[in-house]
C-alpha cells in the first residue's frame, strides 16, 4: 500500500507539472536594446494565437508595460506586498486577451520579506498558474540577487540584444553569469535594430561562437527585428508595435519569431533538461536563508 501511495503521488505531481505554463524570462545585458518593447509585442502575438498568457513586469523601479499600452494600471505588484490586494486582483487586461501585471519597486525587496509574505506569494502564484499557457518575466537590465532567483526558475531564457558591441559584450556577460548558475536553461536570442538580414546573422554568428568557446554550449537565434521608425511611433502613441502597424518590418520580424517559437522545434533542438516546476525552484530559491 505504501508503495502504490508513493507511486500515486509520484504520478500526481508529474501530471501538475505537464499542465503547469511554460515559463520565460525576458533578459537584456544593458538598458536602452528595446527588451520591453519586443516582450510586450512577443507576448501580444502569443495571446492573438489563443494562448492564455501571462506577463509580469519585473523591472525594479522602472517598469514601462503599462505605459507602452497607454493603461494605467490600478494595481501593482507594489500593492501586493503592501499587503493591500491579492496577487490576482494585481492582473490587468492588455490587448488581444493579453494579462499582465505592472512593474515596481516592491519587487526590489523579495528577497528580504519575512517568510508569511513569502509563502503567500508562492501560494498564490501557484494557484494563479493553472490559468495559463505562457508565463513571461520581462525582467530589468542586468542581474541583481532578487532576479536571479527568478531567472534560474523559469524553463526557458531569452537574451535580447544588438549589434553594438557593447551591447553583444553585456549580453555574454549576463549569460555566463547565469550558465555558471545553471547549465541547463536553455538561452533563446533576439538581435533587434539590425539594418539588414544579414547584419542579423553575422551579430548571431558572432555572439554564438563566444558562448560556445568559452562556455561550452549552445545558443538558438529566435530571429532579428529590423531598426524600423514604426517602432518609435508606436511608443510616442503607447501603442505595442505589432497593433500600431502590423505590416510595418518590425510587425512582420516579430510574428517570425513568434511563429518560430511556438512550431515547437527549438526545445528539442536544445534537448532541455530543466523541466522542474518553475514555483517549486522559485521556492526552493526564495527559501534559501
Amino acid at each position: 500500500m505504501k508503495d502504490q501511495a508513493e507511486e500515486l503521488r509520484i504520478k500526481l505531481k508529474v501530471a501538475a507539472e505537464d499542465k503547469a505554463p511554460k515559463t520565460m524570462a525576458v533578459v537584456s545585458g544593458k538598458g536602452g536594446v528595446g527588451k520591453s518593447n519586443l516582450s510586450l509585442s512577443f507576448s501580444i502575438s502569443l495571446a492573438s494565437k489563443g494562448n492564455r498568457v501571462l506577463l509580469f513586469d519585473m523591472d525594479m523601479g522602472m517598469g514601462n508595460l503599462d505605459i507602452l499600452m497607454g493603461n494605467t494600471s490600478e494595481s501593482s505588484i507594489v500593492d501586493f506586498f503592501a499587503g493591500s490586494i491579492t496577487l490576482k486582483d494585481a492582473v490587468m487586461d492588455g490587448p488581444k486577451g493579453l494579462k499582465y501585471i505592472a512593474g515596481g519597486s516592491g519587487l526590489s525587496h523579495l528577497v528580504g520579506l519575512d517568510v508569511e509574505l513569502v509563502d503567500k506569494f508562492i501560494k498564490e502564484l501557484t494557484v494563479m498558474f493553472n490559468e495559463y499557457d505562457y508565463v513571461i518575466f520581462d525582467m530589468g537590465a542586468g542581474i541583481t540577487d532578487g532576479t536571479l532567483k527568478f531567472i534560474l526558475s523559469v524553463q526557458e531564457i531569452v537574451v535580447i540584444t544588438t549589434p553594438e558591441p557593447t551591447a553583444m559584450t553585456d549580453a555574454y556577460a549576463m549569460m555566463k553569469h547565469i550558465h555558471l548558475m545553471d547549465t541547463t536553461i536553455p538561452f533563446y536570442v533576439v538581435i533587434n535594430r539590425v539594418q539588414s538580414e544579414k547584419e542579423g546573422q553575422q551579430t548571431f554568428t558572432r555572439l554564438s561562437k563566444v558562448v560556445k568557446s568559452f562556455l561550452d554550449r549552445e545558443i538558438i537565434c529566435l530571429g532579428a527585428v529590423p531598426d524600423d521608425r514604426v517602432i518609435q511611433q508606436a511608443v510616442r502613441s503607447q501603442i505595442p508595435f505589432i497593433l500600431y502597424n502590423e505590416k510595418a518590418q518590425a510587425s512582420r520580424a516579430l510574428k517570425d519569431i513568434s511563429n518560430k517559437y511556438t512550431r515547437g522545434q527549438l526545445s528539442q533542438e536544445l534537448k532541455l533538461s530543466n523541466s522542474r516546476h518553475f514555483v517549486s525552484k522559485l521556492k526552493q530559491f526564495l527559501f534559501e536563508r
